[in-house]
């Protein structure tokens, strides 16, 4: 069995366990039958083979038969959480539990720039450490520095929110003529402070819903985009967020987003949502019920795909049904499937888990969506996705080198590290990013 393949069938093999294992008795079999489908795994395994990792050739100075190791030390694909909670939580050991989740289990992050609370007074914007409290929105300075000092890849949420109920100032006037130089000035002012820092926007958020969005100045999406290719550097990426998989493929969402690009908007990545808010709708999706099913999932995706850009499901919230162990593993075992099928699906470019701690959701959302509970204790949904990012999905091979062939193997695509020992007996380390089919060590 040549080694590649050998690699993959122990990872598979991992992963059923892991299915069984968290899964238990607390999803029903009518459940079990939507997920464990053989032809819904296969497609999955299939999905995250082809998709997610990549054919490596090392050519290596050494001696046949000398053991090279083989570490991956950073994914490609995002994996992210919001940090809202930065700063917030009640002792200085919670704080930096959390703080640390960025950089272990999360490679990237989601940075609370709501301009509502973000100038709540004209002019005085709350960038700086020491800057009054607002509960999920701290100070951004603070957290955008301490990401930066772990090599977390950010996202700005978000420039402009289109629902100006939630988006932007009380002190906002009511013309939308008036308004319109405001926003500007508010794009500029953020590109002027962040630059490149900040590797990623959600330039607009949820701007699709016109009948509910509050008086806004003409064209303001468009217009949004244009200010901020002006203003941000060109490495920078923008994303446009709104939707989420509940109501279905959105091919009015698609037509949006295409005529945006046609127009000469510059959008990288588009953001869809996945919220399970309510706790009796997450009992009842264990329960079998017809929602957010493998089918119902795959044709939000490939409905998204017409618009021709990376997807980024950008807020995920799964409710536990309940605090009881059951309702623990219940979250979990949904979590684990959907992350399992997104993380196969081709365009699908990254994966925000929205509320990281449990009592750490927006006024009216559900306790107990968070990865942590309130004692800032990992919950078996922290630990289903550990098992995926940092073990199933995270390659570590020792190799053996041969006479006068390169070595290779398969594995995720992201950073690697491999350390041997040459010809001359020298010990060696390289490192190589593996995107595609033939990177590695020349």
């Amino acid at each position: 069995m040549p080694r590649t393949f050998l690699v993959w069938a122990v990872m598979a093999g991992s992963a059923a366990v892991a299915c069984a294992q968290t899964n238990g008795t607390a999803v029903s079999e009518a459940y079990r039958k939507l997920w464990e489908a053989p032809a819904v795994q296969a497609r999955i395994d299939a999905g995250i083979r082809s998709n997610r990792m990549a054919e490596a050739r090392l050519k290596l100075s050494a001696k046949p038969g000398t053991e090279v190791e083989v570490e991956q030390t950073g994914h490609a694909f995002l994996f992210g959480g919001n940090s809202f909670l930065f700063g917030d939580l009640e002792t200085p050991e919670k704080n930096r539990r959390y703080a640390e989740t960025f950089g272990t289990l999360f490679n990237a992050a989601t940075v609370a720039f709501y301009w509502k609370t973000l100038e709540k007074e004209q002019g005085k914007p709350r960038f700086s450490e020491g800057s009054a409290y607002e509960y999920r929105r701290p100070p951004t300075d603070p957290v955008v520095a301490y990401l930066e000092a772990r090599g977390v890849n950010m996202n700005g949420h978000a420039i402009i929110y289109g629902m100006r109920r939630w988006g932007h100032p009380e002190w906002m006037p009511e013309d939308r003529k008036a308004m319109e130089p405001l926003f500007e000035r508010h794009v500029k002012a953020l590109a002027a402070r962040y630059g490149a820092r900040v590797q990623r926007w959600d330039v607009v958020n949820e701007s699709i819903d016109q009948a509910n969005r509050g008086l806004m100045p003409d064209d303001y999406t468009y217009k949004t985009y244009a200010w901020a290719a002006k203003a941000f550097p060109l490495s920078v990426r923008f994303g446009i967020n709104d939707c989420d998989i509940h109501g279905g493929p959105s091919r009015r969402y698609v037509e949006i987003v295409r005529d945006l690009i046609d127009r000469g908007a510059r959008i990288d990545t588009v953001g869809v949502q996945m919220h399970i808010f309510n706790p009796k709708e997450s009992q009842s999706i264990a329960n079998g019920a017809d929602i957010l099913t493998p089918a119902k999932n795959f044709a939000v995706l490939e409905c998204l795909g017409g618009a021709e850009r990376p997807i980024h499901v950008s807020e995920v919230t799964v409710s536990a049904p309940d605090d009881t162990e059951a309702g623990k593993t219940v979250q979990a075992t949904l979590a684990r499937n959907l992350y399992r099928l997104w993380f196969s699906c081709p365009a699908v470019m990254g994966i925000t888990w929205w509320n990281v701690v449990d009592n750490g959701a927006a006024p009216g959302e559900p306790s107990f969506s968070g990865l942590y509970d309130t004692a800032m204790h990992p919950k078996p949904a922290y630990h289903a996705l550990d098992a995926l990012i940092n073990h199933e999905w995270k390659t570590r091979l020792t190799l053996r080198a041969a006479t006068g062939t390169p070595v290779t193997f398969r594995g995720f695509k992201g950073r690697y590290r491999v350390t041997w020992t040459d010809a001359a007996g020298e010990a060696k380390r390289a490192e190589f990013a593996l995107e595609k089919d033939g990177d590695g060590i020349e």
